[in-house]
């Protein structure tokens, strides 16, 4: 089934029921909607002549146009490529290569920065700059104008959400999500998250191009509102007034996001205004912030655990969780990612891909209807990472008895700032490009706001200094700043086993005692 067949049922059921709001006045119905997608798709498909299963990037930060161009891509049997808009141009244009997208939609902040970077690519019919929300473009005004025309039949598996995520390589993945996936991940929503009806809404302060975006879909199959903040992104005073002014508020959220919406908040009789649910995930979220949120919230919150793998499902934390006070696990299972969400079936597993007993440690293990297909174009990748029919996340964990899940490692090192994934292979190979530096190491280290940042060990060439200065220069030329190291830490040299491999550990230690 054709995800775009949410937005049409919700549209002849209530045609005239609000869609999309920007700040706090609607600038969409359902009806509006749907006919602007299906004018959308009808020209991606007339107009620029792609073929079912193309790929359409979608480089925005949060719009109402994201809406709209994301159901748009599926109603013209097309594959959509959400791009975060933090990411360098180089890394933008990777993306664009690798995926082989035929289109690109941008917002205009996006659109310049990208644009010499677009050039030379062989598959890019276009950049289109969609404008702003209550000034579309005159291309984008062109595509809106095309006769709207019927979705396209697609089957369960066709290729609908193109989702790339950074790689121990180096360069980002795309993990191939079909409509099946995307299918089972909003149904999972109405059973492990949280209940919509319409009149709801869900307020869009995390990029629509990760998490955030990925919730349109059951929204929009309960016929929900969608609201998008006029900043476009996150600012706590602006969120706290949307809260207010809208009627029952779901949010999704990192965790770094709820302590500053917390800390916003003013004195002892604290109001949440109409928010009824925050899902918050992405990142760990320490028992004390945990305990303050609620305090200052009410029992409003739910926890997801999910990977773009399998996206925002596989674990979850419900709000009667969080509120079950007297239960003699409390804090821990407060300190835990919950239990396996319905669609998908979660275990922990040694080296071998033996499962390990309840209290045990191994590596999360998932395999259902959530979980992708593959890599976009990494069928090595694939293979190792969905070997036995499971997905084999990196991460390391232990079930209770109960069968709530704690995380306890990384295995593969990444480190989440403010939400986003870092990899730490991406900053090194970007370091080593300085001429001073002969080898580098990067790890995560606590931070009380974000989650955690990066930290840099850097070993000089002989003869040579470090220029922490030069080096944060060669990163922002190279990645997005989000993912540059706070502190350079000059080293003589670095820990190393027997196999010449670098003891992050050791370093770890390191940085503890300094």
């Amino acid at each position: 089934m054709n995800l775009a067949l949410l937005l049409h049922r919700a549209a002849a059921s209530g045609r005239d029921r609000p869609a999309v709001a920007l700040g706090n006045r609607t600038v969409h119905t359902y009806g509006a909607l749907a006919r602007r997608a299906a004018a959308l798709g009808a020209a991606m498909r007339g107009r620029f002549a792609l073929d079912a299963g193309a790929r359409v990037a979608l480089a925005m930060t949060n719009t109402p146009a994201f809406v709209e161009s994301l159901f748009a891509c599926w109603h013209a049997g097309l594959a959509a490529v959400p791009i975060n808009a933090k990411l360098h141009p180089l890394e933008v244009r990777y993306i664009l290569e690798h995926s082989g997208a035929g289109l690109c939609l941008s917002t205009p902040n996006l659109a310049e920065a990208l644009s010499p970077h677009t050039k030379g690519l062989a598959d890019l019919q276009a950049m289109i700059d969609v404008g702003a929300p209550d000034r579309p473009s005159r291309e984008y005004s062109r595509m809106l104008e095309s006769e709207p025309d019927s979705p396209m039949a697609c089957r369960d598996d066709d290729l609908a959400w193109l989702f790339y995520t950074s790689g121990t390589t180096g360069q980002p993945k795309g993990a191939m999500l079909s409509h099946r996936n995307l299918r089972a991940m909003s149904l999972s929503y109405f059973v492990d998250v949280d209940a919509i009806a319409p009149g709801d809404s869900i307020l869009h302060a995390a990029p629509m191009s990760h998490g955030s975006g990925l919730y349109i879909l059951p929204h929009v199959a309960a016929g929900a509102l969608q609201i998008v903040p006029e900043s476009g992104r996150f600012e706590p005073a602006e969120i706290a007034t949307l809260l207010c002014a809208h009627t029952r508020v779901a949010m999704f959220a990192a965790p770094t996001m709820v302590n500053r919406l917390v800390a916003h908040a003013d004195g002892p009789a604290r109001q949440p205004g109409n928010l009824k649910t925050l899902v918050y995930g992405g990142g760990p979220m320490y028992v004390a912030d945990l305990k303050r949120a609620m305090t200052c919230l009410g029992n409003r919150l739910v926890q997801i655990y999910g990977q773009g793998e399998s996206p925002m499902t596989i674990t979850s934390l419900t709000r009667a969780d969080h509120g079950a006070r007297d239960h003699p696990h409390y804090e821990a299972r407060l300190g835990s990612v919950g239990r396996a969400q319905t669609v998908v079936e979660v275990k922990l597993a040694d080296d071998s891909d033996t499962a390990v007993p309840s209290d045990a440690p191994g590596e999360i293990l998932v395999r259902g209807d959530s979980v992708m297909s593959g890599y976009w174009r990494d069928p090595e990748a694939s293979a190792r990472t969905l070997r036995g029919g499971w997905l084999h996340t990196g991460d390391m964990g232990v079930f209770d008895q109960d069968g709530y899940l704690t995380l306890i490692d990384r295995s593969k090192d990444l480190i989440i700032s403010g939400g986003a994934n870092i990899y730490p292979r991406e900053i090194e190979e970007v370091l080593l490009c300085h001429a001073s530096v002969l080898e580098c190491a990067v790890i995560g280290r606590p931070h009380p706001d974000w989650g955690e940042e990066v930290v840099a060990f850097v070993v000089a060439r002989p003869g040579e200094s470090l220029d922490t200065d030069a080096l944060d220069a060669i990163c922002l030329e190279r990645v997005a700043r989000f993912k540059r190291p706070r502190t350079y830490m000059a080293v003589d040299s670095l820990p190393k086993n027997s196999y010449g491999k670098v003891l992050k550990t050791e370093l770890r230690e390191l940085l503890q005692n300094a």
